[in-house]
């Protein structure tokens, strides 16, 4: 009844699609088309059509195969770290009575955060000289660090990257502890199913969509990251090895020009986005199917 008359709908809809199309797919087969051009620099009007030899050539970039490694690797460890770490603490703030809200508000602090405010204070803590996490070291008498070696640069880039989102999965988790009713722990209680087995039998699979939801935002969020990894190893340099697809992509369209190869890599960032969310979306739903 509420919904008879569709036409008001219209007015909420229409906009919004209006901006998607403007923002969103217009720009992305605008990418798909330079992307097959020649262009340099900037204001460059596309001088040649090359078809896939963007494409062809990624396979032989070693910065692109880096980038590739690096945006993978992050994506596992988004899934282990952020949504593994915001579960435990959903289920350990769930499991208190008073002072819900105060770690609610903690933990999701970091998200209000600027990522660059966010690197910059990271850089602060890497600094060789002067740096907090050195000056720690010279406490102890050791000699200080430079964190953002080659051995080293990815872990020190990923643990900010980590940490910024863990609150995020932590609130949409804990929403969706609290939603599921106390009748059905009562009735497990009867059973003789507590603590661990409470856990593993009844909390996890009643929030099997959110935590799918979850892996899923954690997987695409990684896939794109930029702005954290640009600011606290200058986009990528000096040592080339914590290139991400987001800051090869900015490197390659604003700092070398190449518009084209640019273009390129965003598509395939959207594309692997797509493939890989959506691959790992249907195997939880398929492993989570057979479990129940």
């Amino acid at each position: 009844m509420l919904y008879r008359d569709r036409r008001p709908l219209l007015v909420f809809l229409v906009p919004a699609f209006a901006l998607m199309l403007v923002m969103l797919y217009y720009p992305f087969v605008l990418n798909i088309i330079n992307s097959m051009f020649e262009i340099k620099g900037m204001a460059g009007e596309p001088q040649a059509f090359i078809g896939i030899q963007n494409y062809r050539d990624m396979f032989s970039d070693p910065t692109m195969a880096i980038s590739i490694q690096n945006s993978l690797k992050m994506m596992g460890l988004t899934v282990i770290f952020q949504v593994g770490l915001a579960l435990v603490l959903a289920l350990m703030v769930d499991s208190i009575k008073k002072g819900q809200q105060f770690f609610r508000v903690v933990f999701f602090f970091p998200i209000v955060i600027s990522a660059t405010a966010i690197g910059l204070m990271f850089n602060l803590f890497y600094i060789r000289d002067g740096g907090m996490l050195n000056q720690i070291l010279g406490l102890f008498g050791m000699d200080p660090v430079f964190w953002l070696d080659k051995s080293t640069a990815f872990t020190m880039v990923a643990i900010p990257v980590l940490w910024q989102y863990v609150g995020f999965y932590f609130v949409i988790v804990l929403t969706g502890l609290s939603s599921i009713p106390e009748d059905v722990y009562e009735s497990a209680a009867i059973d003789g199913a507590t603590g661990f087995k409470k856990t593993f039998y009844i909390t996890l699979p009643l929030i099997r969509d959110v935590l799918i939801t979850c892996a899923t935002l954690s997987i695409t969020g990684a896939i794109k990251v930029f702005d954290l990894p640009a600011v606290i190893v200058n986009n990528g340099k000096p040592n080339g090895l914590t290139y991400f697809l987001g800051t090869y992509m900015h490197n390659q369209t604003f700092v070398a020009g190449n518009i084209d190869y640019g273009s390129a890599i965003a598509v395939v960032i959207v594309l692997l986005g797509v493939i890989i969310s959506q691959t790992v979306n249907r195997l939880l739903l398929r492993v989570g199917g057979e479990d129940a």
